[in-house]
């Protein structure tokens, strides 16, 4: 496999470095594959724009910082006007389709939406609308096994938890695999 950069994006609060975080996990932990993981956030709690950037490989990363993201998960408009023209030629857009709402694609990028707010509001709880968009972002990328990623969101989220988010991750991976592009 060659390297695979990810960039996830959208404002405080919506579990953006949980979800990059959760990804670099289960395929440095439990996927025997390579990672590293950068972060960037403003100065408030809530509200700002961050970003997560994990790097994965199956040999030695040399360099841990994203350059020319091959997937990008976008979770906000901001995000995706800040963002999405990084994405590598011919890459992959993962949107939260009711909060994005792309004027033009960059890069001849392949585009896979996910209501992941209004499922994660399905399960009784809006803030996990992260796992379900890193459910689903397991089963559009096929980059992790769908094992490794449900472990590290297990391993990731406070214990008492851990039954709602791997619900989550569960709705969007079906999602997934019930919705392609």
């Amino acid at each position: 496999m060659a390297v695979t950069e990810i960039k996830f994006g959208g404002f405080g609060g919506q579990g953006i470095i949980l979800a990059g975080i959760i990804v670099g996990k289960a395929a440095a932990l439990f996927d025997n594959k390579e990672a590293t993981l950068t972060q960037a956030f403003g100065p408030e709690a809530r509200g700002s724009a961050c970003s997560a950037q994990v790097v994965v490989s199956d040999d030695r990363i040399l360099y841990p910082y994203v350059t020319h993201p091959s997937i990008m998960v976008l979770m906000s408009q901001d995000a995706f006007t800040r963002y999405a023209g990084e994405v590598a030629q011919g890459g992959t857009l993962i949107i939260e389709e009711d909060l994005v709402q792309p004027a033009q694609i960059p890069n001849g990028a392949t585009v896979f939406k996910v209501p992941a707010t209004r499922l994660a509001e399905e399960l009784g709880r809006r803030m996990v609308l992260n796992i379900v968009m890193v459910g689903f972002f397991a089963s559009v990328t096929k980059l992790l096994t769908p094992e490794a990623v449900r472990k590290a969101v297990a391993d990731s989220v406070p214990r008492g938890t851990i039954d709602l988010n791997l619900k989550a991750f569960d709705k969007g991976f079906e999602w997934g695999r019930s919705h392609p592009s």
